[in-house]
């Protein structure tokens, strides 16, 4: 028996738990299988050797079926040691994370630096009814906290719990039922400091654009009622109840289909494959088709992984934040908190005008980095809709976007979607000796300034608009390159966090751009002074 670890400086109150016995066998299924395929084969072709060198017939088969038993005995050794060796707790400041065998690795994920709360679910995972819990916080490449695999009930509690502690919001505790600890290593038993009890709980109050803003419930008594009961498990957590969510929109997969067969790179790999075809039909060789190959198996690639990763896509509020829930064979419910979000972009492709279609990302610290492929789906907020759609999702994140009265608020997002230097009222352009350094969007290029943030536009074939919230400007930076400085132009770039958005506005007059690189760095000074607390429950202090 493994007596439990000893409690260490970080340990000091906290219960750890245990993730679901079947977490090494989902995270390492295809391996398992590649080395499966990879010994059995070996294994076949020497046993078959063996036996048509001894000219035996079945003699050796029980080396087959001994080779088996250790191979699979070694695989659930493996699994039951890296099961026994992770656990998870929570606490009112962090999520912690303990795991690894021959290399332990103890991992925190500070509430207050929270910018996403995902439950994703594999396909194997949902064969088992099981998801995972992973946490995004603002941090450098890799420095999110995957919890996981557990129940998907469970999951979807300790989400609400963790986005509860995230606000201010402190868990209430149980006294009648104390809680195991988790046994990791070879020591002393942990012991668990006393907790308190807290009674807040979570109201939901309509604002501006019908979007949710959040205030703490009155401390009345009557704000434990309610909360979701133990299902009989370890779990001393009384967590609040999952926040009440209302949809705002859905995309619906026939238009994602569509969307997806209107995108030029799919035409132009049917247009390659006719090509291709006639080559081989005037040539008779086949060889073309082979060569062409990886090129059409990632084209194919991207398109399923796209219209999969999209899949059912849907987006809710709730005063716990941005809820979206997408995927066909892996499942993800995305959880983001107010004010999280770094920067939004709206982009309209050439074959996207006729439908007047526009898709939606957004910059979160965290989605940026990490999961390869799934980074480009973590961080849509709409992948394709009508442009109320996309205003909507706009309004989501910067609910406060006011230029004025809501018409000039629509007339100043009207104009940068579609407008140019010939129209503009609001915007600031580059000047007409830039059409010989962009001579096919210099019109388009330009900026204004809200009161809450930065639009910058560009793109003529590819429209864009990239709004970057005051607040959330890390840096500032000026560039002119050698042609630039010859007619008097600079470019101004807006630094964010790592994601699909780097923000610029190009080719302005010299200075004009000198004059918004310092108003800029003035008004994101005073944005972040006057920005409300990162546990957006709290009131200021």
């Amino acid at each position: 028996m493994i007596a439990p670890a000893p409690a260490g400086p970080t340990d000091a109150g906290l219960r750890w738990r245990r993730v679901h016995p079947v977490t090494p066998f989902v995270r390492g299924w295809a391996a398992i299988v590649a080395v499966l395929v990879i010994g059995s084969q070996q294994v076949l072709d020497d046993v078959a050797g063996l036996l048509r060198a001894a000219g035996e017939i079945g003699g050796l088969w029980w080396i087959v079926l001994l080779v088996v038993v250790a191979f699979v005995g070694i695989v659930f050794g493996y699994a039951a040691l890296a099961w026994r060796m992770t656990a998870y707790a929570v606490d009112d400041d962090a999520a912690h994370l303990r795991k690894g065998i021959l290399f332990r690795q103890q991992r925190h994920a500070r509430l207050d630096r929270l910018q996403a709360v995902d439950v994703r679910q594999p396909l194997l995972a949902r064969l088992f009814g099981l998801a995972e819990l992973r946490l995004e916080v603002a941090g450098g490449s890799d420095s999110g906290v995957a919890i996981g695999f557990l129940k998907e009930s469970e999951a979807q509690r300790l989400r609400a719990d963790l986005l509860a502690r995230a606000a201010g919001v402190k868990a209430a505790r149980r006294t009648t039922a104390p809680v195991e600890p988790v046994e990791t290593t070879p020591s002393s038993v942990e012991t668990a400091a006393p907790v308190e009890t807290s009674s807040a709980s979570v109201e939901p109050v309509e604002a501006t654009h019908g979007v949710s803003t959040l205030r703490p419930a009155e401390e009345d008594g009557s704000a434990t009622a309610g909360r979701a009961p133990s299902d009989g498990d370890d779990d001393d957590l009384d967590a609040p109840p999952e926040a009440p969510e209302r949809q705002v929109y859905e995309v619906p997969p026939s238009r994602l289909l569509r969307s997806l067969l209107r995108l030029p790179g799919l035409w132009l790999s049917v247009l390659l494959l006719v090509g291709l075809g006639v080559a081989v039909a005037l040539t008779r060789n086949f060889g073309i088709l082979v060569s062409a190959a990886p090129a059409v198996l990632g084209v194919g690639g991207y398109m399923f992984q796209r219209f999969a990763g999209e899949f059912g896509f849907r987006a809710a509020l709730s005063p716990d934040g941005i809820r979206l829930r997408h995927g066909l064979l892996e499942t993800r419910a995305q959880t983001i908190p107010p004010g999280r979000v770094q920067a939004v972009s709206l982009t309209q492709g050439p074959w996207w005008r006729g439908p007047d279609w526009w898709r939606v990302r957004v910059n979160v610290a965290g989605y940026g980095v990490g999961e390869g492929g799934n980074a480009e789906s973590q961080s849509v907020l709409l992948p394709v809709g009508p442009r109320s759609e996309a205003l909507t999702a706009l309004w989501l994140v910067l609910p406060d976007l006011e230029a004025g009265d809501a018409d000039e608020t629509l007339a100043l997002l009207d104009e940068a979607l579609t407008g140019d230097a010939r129209t503009d009222r609001w915007f600031v352009t580059s000047p007409h000796r830039a059409r010989l350094l962009d001579p096919w969007s210099w019109r388009r290029n330009g900026y204004a300034v809200t009161g809450r943030a930065l639009l910058a536009r560009g793109g003529r074939f590819v429209r864009r608009l990239e709004v970057v919230p005051h607040e959330r400007t890390q840096s500032l930076g000026l560039d002119q390159g050698p042609w630039q400085r010859r007619r008097h132009l600079a470019s101004v770039a807006l630094h964010s966090t790592p994601g699909p958005i780097s923000p610029a506005v190009h080719h302005l007059d010299a200075d004009e751009a000198a004059r918004l690189l310092g108003e800029q760095s003035v008004r994101a000074r005073a944005a972040r002074a006057h920005a409300g607390p990162e546990r957006w429950m709290e009131g200021p202090r």
